[in-house]
């Protein structure tokens, strides 16, 4: 169980923004699969649309409702002091996250959400771990495709390796899916604001402690083949690397000299030129702020692909891993990566913060360094995929 008492809250889990995409889909999978003593609660600012979407809910009778708004502080307040966790899908997060960060904080709640924004959560750690570590709040970012696969993906690579040798873990992403309105919204702010995040970064290494006597490092990767998976590797510019950079600054399992390199792995070189050229174009228009407004509009949050679409989906995170005079090779797999997964993801971590016995962590941590292999095997019970391939 967390260290609160189940007596403090009324509720185990809130789950804020539950009438978004993603968020029907996160009550959903906890409507169908969450334990019968699960107390818990959707949250949001219309209470309108909760209450429907609790009608619809099977069991959604025994479901609270809470109104909260991140416009109205008081109200975000008053919802962290009701539960145990709090999870949150309300996003752009850098624009509308900190007041539930700094809520959860110091009222000791247990915090989700599904960032992938890296400025946002350099900046939740120079604000507010601090004041979590005193209360014992725990933040975990990224509990969706970003980053929980590539998390413990190589959490459990590294598991595969011999301990107390320098280490290398290189990943490989491969997807077949679409996103939402919300996803969309979210990169088109995190490409306007490049300069922001810089200064975040710089600001959050300036506010963490050294690592001594080890070295875990994320280098920048040129694009190559890669004969290991057969495939070409274009180097992925997401929050990923530096969420399995700090499990592994945290976690001496990693050893004393740990590298990571994340890439897209793409089979047809002309497919794979032409994704570079598009994602460079909508940088480029994201810089100016009409176009940024034309491209908002295309696809808005809330909105997202079907039900037939994300049945098809299917996404592969292939490991190769090193050290100590051994290779190994794993995987992690699953379906539709940005939603049915990822509320799968996003569902299992804030059960597992509840229920699991854990060890001891508070501040902003990562999957990895929070819940580990006990989210592993609920992810795996859950039907995602962690297996071990081949070792050399």
């Amino acid at each position: 169980m967390s260290r609160l008492n189940r007596a403090e809250r009324p509720y185990d889990i809130v789950l804020f923004g539950a009438t978004g995409f993603v968020g029907r889909l996160t009550a959903e999978y906890l409507a169908a699969h969450a334990p019968e003593e699960l107390r818990w609660a959707i949250a949001g600012r219309d209470e309108t649309k909760l209450h429907r979407l609790r009608a619809a809910l099977p069991g959604g009778s025994a479901v609270g409702v809470l109104r909260a708004d991140v416009a109205r502080p008081d109200s975000v307040r008053a919802l962290a002091r009701q539960a145990r966790v709090v999870a949150t899908t309300v996003g752009p997060y850098v624009r509308y996250g900190e007041e539930l960060v700094a809520a959860c904080a110091d009222e000791g709640t247990d915090y989700l959400d599904l960032t992938g924004e890296p400025e946002f959560v350099d900046l939740m750690y120079v604000r507010h771990d601090a004041r979590a570590r005193e209360t014992g709040a725990r933040l975990v970012h990224a509990c969706g495709f970003d980053s929980v696969p590539h998390d413990l993906g190589a959490y459990f690579t590294v598991q595969q390796l011999p301990k107390g040798v320098p280490l290398t873990v290189d990943s490989y992403v491969s997807v077949d899916a679409a996103f939402s309105g919300g996803t969309f919204a979210s990169a088109l702010e995190q490409f306007a604001r490049g300069r922001s995040m810089l200064a975040a970064a710089r600001d959050r290494r300036r506010h963490e402690p050294r690592l001594m006597g080890r070295r875990a490092t994320t280098p920048a990767a040129a694009p190559r083949y890669a004969p290991e998976v057969g495939a070409w590797a274009l180097p992925l510019p997401t929050i990923d690397p530096q969420i399995v950079g700090r499990s592994a600054r945290a976690l001496e399992r990693y050893g004393p000299d740990f590298r990571y390199r994340h890439y897209a792995a793409v089979r047809r070189l002309p497919v794979a030129v032409g994704g570079v050229a598009a994602v460079g174009a909508l940088f480029a228009a994201a810089q100016v702020p009409a176009a940024r407004r034309w491209l908002s509009g295309r696809l808005r949050p809330g909105e997202g692909p079907s039900a037939q679409k994300r049945a098809r989906s299917w996404f592969s995170v292939r490991f190769v891993g090193e050290g100590g005079g051994r290779r190994v090779f794993t995987e992690v797999a699953g379906g539709d990566p940005g939603y049915g997964e990822t509320a799968k993801m996003f569902a299992e971590s804030a059960l597992s913060l509840a229920f699991d016995d854990l060890p001891p962590t508070a501040g902003q941590v990562t999957t990895a360094v929070a819940m580990g292999d006990a989210l592993i095997e609920r992810l795996t019970r859950a039907g995602i995929t962690f297996r071990v391939a081949a070792t050399r």
